[in-house]
């Protein structure tokens, strides 16, 4: 891999492993800490996701237009900001201020990490997103592990590890990510210049289409964050045990990733099949945490979801850059993360709402009923593609 790529591999882990100090435990400090409802956690949740969103297509769009090193140090300076006022102040209402602050500066900053790796790569092919994808997951484990350590000891220290790890991504970005931001921005300004960078709407529907069924499975995915959670909790598994569900959850996918290429490789003809694979044992996954009442089951949930995750995950942003005409990867990129933000906006919301009202039960039947719709939509997105092929007209050339 290019050294370029290393470079983003190592903030990507830096800047996740931060996040993963509060992300996991975020529905059961506003349940158990600040004594509100579970649907009261889901719109602060909401919020931060729909602010995230916002960020996601600023920032892809930001991307094409100033490079990935500008994109990427606007949306550390915000977050940052945010991250020291949280430190200090994370009482209530000022934690939901915060929370969407926090929301719109990391969603800035996805889509151009993606795009610049993609960028730096691109004989790589989906091995760049793997790359990336891997790094995350790792960032997940070393954070979820620590933030259930320091969680049990004080929950204050959590709002500090993550604000110094947010430090430690800005000097990285500071100075490793000038010179690959140069590559990047000439290449898309002379497509610019030339007048070569073409839209074609055929190709965005088919994303859109795509992204649908992307959607759904954030929306089931973010439950394990947030009323998975919390029901831990009420059925006596301690923070400790379940911060572990997620440090394992990232341990599988790096230590298992070549283990799991040789099985795509295999299974997966194409990255539609290996999505459509992946949304199966997403099914499999729920239906075995449905069914769970103690840590072994949640346990076993979890490897099987992180299963699925490894074949959805990293395919999504392959087929965005695929599809992506010349200086437009960035925002291709937003709407693939504005896609997933979107999902962990909807999710948390619909999830309290449907566990207040009905049951933890009826919850898992909603989520399976979403998994097939999913897999309609990934099975179908394709279609547009095969049957119209792309007529470069003038009215393309722009944007």
């Amino acid at each position: 891999m290019p050294r370029a790529l290393w470079l983003l591999i190592i903030g990507m882990a830096v800047n996740v492993t931060g996040s993963s100090f509060l992300w996991p435990l975020n529905t059961i400090y506003i349940h158990d800490h600040l004594g509100k409802s579970l649907s009261v956690a889901g719109v602060v949740l909401m919020l931060n996701a729909g602010a995230s969103v916002i960020g996601n297509l600023y920032g892809g769009s930001l991307f094409d237009k100033i490079g990935g090193y500008k994109s990427i140090l606007l949306g550390i300076s915000i977050t940052l900001s945010a991250l020291v006022g949280l430190t200090f102040w994370h009482g209530w209402p000022e934690y939901i201020v915060f929370q969407i602050l926090i929301g719109f500066g990391t969603g800035v900053i996805f889509p151009a990490m993606f795009a610049m790796a993609g960028s730096v790569w691109k004989e790589g092919g989906r091995k760049a997103f793997n790359a990336i994808y891997v790094a995350q997951n790792l960032g997940v484990a070393v954070g979820a592990a620590l933030g259930g350590i320091v969680a049990n000891y004080s929950f204050d220290l959590i709002f500090l590890a993550n604000t110094i790890m947010f430090v430690i991504f800005l000097l990285i970005a500071v100075f490793g990510y000038k010179g690959i931001e140069a590559g990047a921005v000439k290449q898309a300004n002379n497509s610019l210049a030339n007048g070569v960078v073409l839209k074609s709407r055929v190709k965005l529907y088919a994303l859109l289409i795509l992204c649908t069924g992307y959607l759904l499975c954030w929306v089931g995915y973010v439950q394990w964050q947030t009323t998975i959670a919390t029901y831990t909790q009420e059925i006596n598994i301690s923070l400790m045990q379940y911060s572990l569900l997620w440090t394992i959850n990232g341990a599988l996918i790096v230590l298992g990733q070549p283990l799991l290429n040789g099985l795509i490789k295999r299974l997966a003809t194409t990255l539609k099949v290996q999505i459509i694979i992946g949304m199966g044992i997403f099914i499999v996954s729920f239906l075995v945490a449905g069914n769970a009442s103690a840590f072994t089951g949640f346990l076993v949930g979890m490897i099987i979801l992180t299963i699925g995750e490894m074949f959805i995950w990293p395919a999504v942003p392959t087929i965005a850059f695929n599809l992506a005409p010349k200086g437009r990867e960035g925002f291709y990129q937003g709407i693939v993360n504005s896609t997933a933000t979107g999902g962990r906006m909807v999710g948390p919301l619909l999830g309290g709402m449907i566990v207040d009202l009905y049951s933890m039960s009826a919850l898992f039947y909603v989520l399976i009923g979403l998994f097939l719709i999913a897999i309609l939509t990934t099975i179908i997105y394709d279609r547009g593609l095969k049957k119209e092929p792309l007529v470069v007209t003038a009215s393309t050339v722009s944007q």
